[in-house]
């Protein structure tokens, strides 16, 4: 009985140790969205997404070594521009823009019906056909964004929650476009191409935010590093060392608990209440990604366990 214990201890800890890169993900990601809050009005729209950018791509190039890290083949180098436009430079400019006015928790509850995007892209670049199930999990999110959207706005729609949408749309988009090339390359090198390109395109917009770069305050650079360290980059390296290890249902059940923590994160960090029925289109929200996902998966299990058993196997149990 010893030696089974002690047999079995190892794994165990190694599942424990996987499990907590995963919630430490989590936690990173999620704080992302109330650090823009802080950072984003004092170094501006160009200036934060510039920083957080650069900051990422030089701690990834410098951990690149380590994580073994290898150049992209030259075919793919298009693929891997288009995907740092959407994942890395668009999005980084449209959410920082959208959070000057957008709360960090509604935020992250808009962001996280990207996959509601990643469907429509998926089906249109790769022929992916949608079930049922997808289509009604769609629906579900579809529902909850909209409850969200109109929370604090009395039926109608500003014009920095419209933004924070847009960054929700090239989120979805980025993600179906980068499933070539993580056939090919590792999540850390996916990340480590798309940093340092969406840098190269972030570049030429600096001049225009210089001048509030200049004039910001410290704890907003101290914000604009951090997220630049910790959710960008190595956020990103123990991600990739996580989904590795977890399996899929795991791994994608973690993303559901970034908005719910995000949430928390901003009432604690900026005092920022959520309004009962943001809460309620978050759960809706979180409810139709969960059924998009892991949807047909229930429903086979479901008939499964509702089929008829044959004899020989009710003998064998």
């Amino acid at each position: 009985m010893d030696i089974c214990i002690g047999r079995e201890h190892p794994e165990a800890m190694t599942s424990i140790r996987v499990l907590g890169a995963g919630l430490a993900v989590v936690l990173l990601w999620a704080s992302a969205f109330p650090a823009i809050r802080v950072a984003a009005p004092e170094l501006g729209v160009i200036g934060l997404s510039f920083v957080r950018l650069v900051v990422a791509a030089i701690a990834l190039l410098v951990l690149a070594p380590v994580l073994k890290v290898r150049l992209p083949a030259r075919r793919d180098i298009p693929l891997i521009v288009a995907c740092a436009f959407f994942g890395m430079a668009a999005y980084q400019l449209l959410l920082n823009w959208g959070e000057l006015d957008v709360p960090a928790g509604t935020a992250s509850i808009i962001v996280a019906a990207a996959p509601l995007v990643s469907i429509v892209i998926a089906a249109i670049a790769f022929g992916e056909r949608s079930s049922l199930v997808r289509i009604v999990g769609s629906g579900i999110a579809v529902a909850g964004v909209a409850m969200v959207c109109l929370a604090r706005a009395q039926l109608s729609l500003s014009t920095s929650v419209w933004i924070v949408v847009a960054a929700m749309v090239v989120q979805g988009i980025y993600h179906p476009l980068t499933r070539p090339l993580l056939r090919r390359y590792t999540g850390v090198e996916v990340a480590t191409y798309c940093m340092v390109v969406g840098t190269v395109m972030a570049l030429p917009a600096v001049p225009w935010g210089w001048d509030q770069m200049q004039h910001a305050d410290p704890s907003a650079w101290a914000a604009a590093v951090y997220l630049g360290l910790l959710p960008s980059a190595l956020g990103f390296a123990i991600w990739g060392y996580a989904v590795a290890r977890l399996p899929v249902v795991t791994s994608t059940a973690l993303l559901y608990l970034v908005p719910p923590v995000a949430v928390g994160i901003a009432w604690v960090w900026l005092g920022e209440l959520p309004v009962a029925s943001e809460l309620v289109g978050g759960a809706v929200v979180i409810v139709g990604v969960v059924v998009i996902a892991q949807g047909a998966r229930l429903v086979d299990a479901i008939r499964g366990a509702r089929a008829p058993v044959p004899c020989a196997e009710r003998l064998r149990r």
